[in-house]
């Protein structure tokens, strides 16, 4: 089994400084490049505090320049948000000044609310249909001239400039639904899934999904297949119950946006009080510690190698919930010590 980490500059409040922040979560990257981690993937997200992230390009050009080996990924870059000339651009540019180390992840969006700012009038539900004309574009932008009179862009005779490094680029796509697990095996892409917090009959039927994607395209295709969970390595108590707190308050917060509720302020969405979500099912700490990659480094180990007997060949370890620095560092690096041995 392979790991990734995802992380983002994060902010639950003010009450932390960005540079602060800035130079937590490089550590955290060449903590898990040291580590051996596989790759480090960074988001795409606009005008939210709780994911600071409106390039990825910028984000992963300056992680570039302070790493070496690690893979560089967009974990995605929302297509209906780009024009196909610039994605192209940006993504071969970053390809090259990093040495060939880009994972281009491409997907459809998560949040109405972004789309109301960056894409007015367009539903989160039908965002798929930009990504499905996006990456054929992008694809072929990066071979050489090309001219696009498609649904939602059209343009003359043109190229990517610069060109990718590398000659065939790994695409990625982030799927939930058969027809997304069916476009990316057919057009010969690697899958990244995260069951949010449901049990571990989700990754079953993404597993089963991609099996069935695979048997239709019939194309010879065999994809990586990758799972991320936030993830908190403890191994005490009160780290318990600090990790447990972090992720229901997150949580909240994520409920708040996709109902697009509206009550950001100066980019932070409101969280519900601790005591306000107790007794609710979605927030249950049993459940959470049960589903999310929580716990010792022997229950997380149990929790890989139950994946990895599925058919899940990398693990993403989303590190990003809220929860302090100092205690966000101690996981990963139980994690890079105790966890990930036993599958080298």
């Amino acid at each position: 089994m392979k790991f990734q980490l995802a992380i983002n500059l994060e902010r639950i409040d003010d009450s932390l400084d960005m540079n602060d922040v800035a130079r937590h979560t490089l550590d955290m990257v060449q903590m898990a490049e040291e580590g051996g981690f596989d790759i480090v993937w960074a988001a795409e997200h606009h005008a939210i505090e709780m994911t600071i992230a409106p390039n990825p390009f910028q984000i992963l050009t300056w992680w570039a320049g302070e790493t070496s080996n690690i893979r560089l990924g967009t974990a995605v870059a929302t297509a209906a948000y780009w024009h196909p000339i610039n994605l192209a651009g940006e993504a071969a540019f970053l390809d090259l000044i990093s040495g060939g180390r880009l994972e281009f992840g491409i997907g459809s969006g998560a949040y109405q609310r972004e789309f109301d700012r960056m894409k007015p009038g367009l539903k989160q539900s039908d965002a798929w249909r930009y990504m499905q004309e996006m990456l054929p574009a992008v694809r072929a932008l990066w071979q050489g001239d090309y001219a696009h009179d498609g649904e939602y862009w059209q343009f003359p005779t043109s190229t990517s400039v610069p060109k990718p490094v590398q000659a065939d680029m790994p695409v990625w796509v982030a799927a939930r639904s058969p027809i997304t697990y069916d476009y990316a095996v057919r057009n010969r892409c690697h899958i990244n899934c995260w069951p949010l917090t449901r049990p571990f009959a989700e990754a079953e039927l993404y597993k089963k999904q991609l099996d069935e994607a695979i048997a239709k395209a019939d194309n010879g295709w065999s994809p990586r297949f990758a799972l991320m969970r936030h993830a908190c390595i403890y191994d005490n108590a009160a780290d318990r119950q600090q990790a447990l707190d972090a992720i229901r308050r997150l949580l909240s917060q994520f409920e708040n946006l996709f109902r697009n509720a509206g009550d950001v302020v100066n980019g932070f969405p409101a969280a519900l009080p601790l005591d306000q979500i107790a007794g609710r099912e979605q927030y249950d700490p049993e459940m959470l510690e049960e589903n999310l990659m929580f716990g010792s480094p022997e229950t997380a180990i149990a929790k890989l190698k139950r994946y990895e007997d599925l058919g899940v060949n990398e693990f993403i370890y989303y590190a990003s919930m809220g929860l302090d620095h100092d205690a966000q560092k101690r996981s990963l690096r139980m994690f890079c010590n105790e966890v990930m041995p036993e599958f080298r």
